[in-house]
């Protein structure tokens, strides 16, 4: 769709990065990591002095106290979660995957010689707990889980971790991969971290990503959490695959990590997500919550029946706006009418935007 939208010069709604600047204070300290000594290999593991300081966000935010040895520093979420999937997961296991889904989990597993199980959410993009327990045996190695959600923008309740509590006590040897990038934006309520979750978080393994954190997605720099066994089957693969992260930007988000609130996240992109919804409440879509995460999900029922890819592709070429359409992230490919618009654009994108939808 990012490649249609340049073709076709329409808004670029559809891939989920930022089109703004980065905060002036990361742009000083990665000009100081540029013109210090910081140009040659940081240790695999990642640069200790970032590791610390991811380690004291833990600290104020979840309250859990995680050595840095437990820490690995990763080029981006994905990468992250790739070296997961490949350490872990074995020929003739299975790893249950909750749609709609992001498209980077099901590949590792295919490439560890495992079985994807590709299982459905609920209509609200809640977890079917009920389906979860009842297809979940021996055989599963891990349960991925994505919180707060892409596409959707939903966010988990209490209820939900209980029930995923319940779940990883009766199956032992399961293992929880808990995507969790988007964790410092939501709205309504503070983001629950399995960090927080003492009976089942020496069990998961925990990603994060600086990119969609701090919107510099083009540095592909994130970590993951896990206990000291885990992590010592991820270094064998991480070791191989890209054995360090870039040094420059490990040295300016060290020093950044001192300086900036990460509270703030949340009131920059309210901002961002109630001017699109204010505005496209002059349209003819229907707009879902979004709870959490940059992006606003939106029915086009009341406009057309066609296959949401079909009016994507209609979006972009006819009225200027690409969007992503949901049912592109199904295993089955389940069409319900409902498109993903990115809101993390300037004022200026979004108003420019906004303009296009409601005149259709």
């Amino acid at each position: 769709m990012s490649a249609l939208a340049q073709e076709c010069g329409a808004i670029n709604l559809a891939q989920g990065f930022p089109n703004f600047e980065i905060d002036p204070l990361l742009q000083e300290s990665l000009i100081e990591a540029a013109s210090a000594s910081a140009h040659q290999y940081a240790p695999m593991a990642g640069l200790v002095g970032l590791r610390e300081q991811i380690s004291n966000l833990i600290v104020q935010q979840y309250n859990r106290s995680v050595d840095v040895s437990q820490i690995l520093v990763t080029a981006g979420a994905t990468q992250a979660i790739f070296t997961t999937i490949q350490a872990l997961v074995h020929a003739g296991e299975e790893v249950v995957v909750l749609d709609p889904s992001y498209d980077c989990y099901e590949a590792p597993v295919l490439l560890s010689g495992a079985t994807p199980a590709r299982l459905p959410l609920n209509a609200n993009f809640k977890p079917n707990w009920d389906l979860i327990s009842a297809h979940i045996s021996t055989r599963t190695r891990m349960l991925i889980i994505n919180n707060p959600h892409n596409p959707s923008g939903t966010i988990w309740d209490e209820t939900d971790f209980q029930a995923l509590e319940d779940i990883m006590l009766k199956h032992p040897n399961l293992l929880l991969l808990s995507d969790e990038v988007y964790e410092f934006i939501t709205y309504s309520d503070r983001h629950q971290s399995i960090n927080q979750r003492a009976l089942i978080r020496d069990r998961a393994i925990i990603v994060s990503s600086f990119g969609k954190t701090f919107h510099i997605t083009g540095w592909k720099l994130g970590y993951l959490v896990c206990s000291a066994s885990l992590m010592k089957e991820i270094h064998k693969v991480h070791q191989f695959l890209v054995f360090s992260v870039n040094s420059v930007a490990q040295h300016a988000l060290a020093q950044y990590l001192k300086r900036v609130d990460v509270a703030s996240l949340s009131e920059f992109y309210r901002e961002k997500r109630d001017l699109f919804r204010s505005g496209m409440s002059r349209s003819r879509f229907e707009l879902l919550p979004s709870q959490g995460s940059y992006f606003q999900v939106a029915s086009y029922a009341p406009i057309s029946t066609e296959p949401d890819t079909d009016f994507c592709i209609r979006l972009a070429k006819e009225f200027g706006v690409a969007a992503i359409p949901l049912s592109v992230f199904n295993a089955n490919g389940e069409d319900r009418n409902l498109i993903r618009f990115c809101y993390a654009k300037t004022g200026d994108t979004l108003e420019a935007a906004i303009e296009k939808l409601c005149k259709i």
